[in-house]
């Protein structure tokens, strides 16, 4: 029993905010089937990630410091993992007939993220133990959910546009930039007020990613066809 309380401690804000989001999805809920396969997914994002860091971790020594700490921060691991989520957005999500309002690109992107930030949990607490995982409860998980809420809200953008590669490109590069400054700043834990500057990339993270939310919602297709039938039912009774 209580070999599960990490294991818990370690899916519980993973889940917790994708179901955060599915209640926010207030005007069509997306499939639970198709949500369920891009959370997978979003685990399995993990080993292209991988891959990729161990690339640049190999190149990265051949870089001066303090060169090495940017770009680790911002490209081995913020490039790479960002990346690789975007690919299981771009080639699953986005094709599917059921992405049919701008949310749904917040929507699927949160999944996917999750899915990352869960599996990524899990072995982080399996390796640290729970006092990392109550840390990065409120720290790396969510930091994940406001990168896939970023790159999800231009990939929504994107799917209603005639040319969408600059939507997407936007939305992943704005990913990899908050994700880059969040570990740059906690890998430069030797100058405290820099190391500060991790939690207020959180923050704005966060901020922004509300913001992006109710933009959405408020120009969802089916909030805007209920206003106006609310104005025609209006314009009905008044006559």
């Amino acid at each position: 029993m209580n070999e599960l309380v990490p294991l818990a401690l370690a899916i519980a804000p993973g889940v917790g905010i994708a179901v955060f989001i599915y209640w926010k999805d207030t005007f069509e809920k997306e499939p639970r089937r198709l949500l369920l396969i891009c959370f997978l997914l979003g685990m399995f994002s993990i080993l292209p990630a991988m891959a990729l860091e161990y690339v640049g971790f190999a190149v990265l020594p051949l870089i001066t410091f303090p060169v090495t700490t940017f770009i680790n921060a911002f490209f081995v691991i913020g490039l790479s993992e960002e990346f690789s989520k975007f690919l299981m957005l771009r080639f699953y999500a986005y094709r599917k007939k059921e992405f049919n309002e701008p949310f749904d690109g917040i929507t699927y992107s949160v999944m996917v993220g999750m899915g990352f930030a869960t599996l990524e949990n899990i072995l982080y607490v399996d390796q640290h133990g729970m006092t990392t995982g109550v840390l990065r409860m409120f720290t790396a998980v969510p930091a994940h959910a406001s990168f896939a809420v970023i790159m999800g809200y231009y990939m929504g953008l994107s799917k209603f546009r005639s040319n969408p590669l600059p939507a997407q490109i936007l939305g992943l590069l704005l990913a990899v930039m908050l994700h880059g400054a969040y570990d740059f700043c906690l890998m430069v834990n030797s100058i405290p007020l820099i190391t500060m500057g991790a939690f207020l990339s959180l923050i704005l993270g966060i901020r922004y990613s509300l913001k992006a939310i109710r933009i959405h919602q408020i120009h969802s297709p089916f909030n805007l066809a209920e206003l106006k039938n609310k104005d025609v039912s209006n314009d009905d009774s008044d006559s």
